[in-house]
């Protein structure tokens, strides 16, 4: 799992409780956490790229690939959307967090 630019925004806390308590191996734990990465990783570009309009794409993508670590494209995004970006994907992903935690037997939210 590489570093991605909004990976600050994920709260993994309480996804890692459900899937110590739901994985039976380190195997299974591995991949559970696999699926979460490439979930938060698709959720994040999707409504990254569902806000910015379509003639930026390109470019965001290019940069994206360039530096994925890359805090600055907050700035980038914020420029072109005109909204905090930050501040929406940071709801986004605590959604999809919380969407998680209801796919996880026997969790129970807070």
């Amino acid at each position: 799992m590489s570093k991605l630019f909004f990976d600050h925004l994920v709260i993994y806390e309480e996804v890692e409780k459900g899937i110590d308590s739901v994985a039976k191996s380190q195997e299974e734990r591995d991949e559970l956490w696999q699926i979460v990465d490439e979930l938060v990783h698709h959720r994040a570009l999707g409504f990254i790229l569902a806000k910015l309009p379509r003639a930026h794409h390109e470019e965001f993508l290019e940069k994206f690939h360039q530096a994925p670590y890359d805090e600055g494209l907050f700035d980038y995004l914020k420029e072109k959307i005109g909204e905090n970006v930050e501040e929406l994907l940071r709801q986004e992903l605590g959604n999809l967090a919380y969407e998680l935690l209801e796919e996880i037997p026997g969790i129970k939210q807070k």
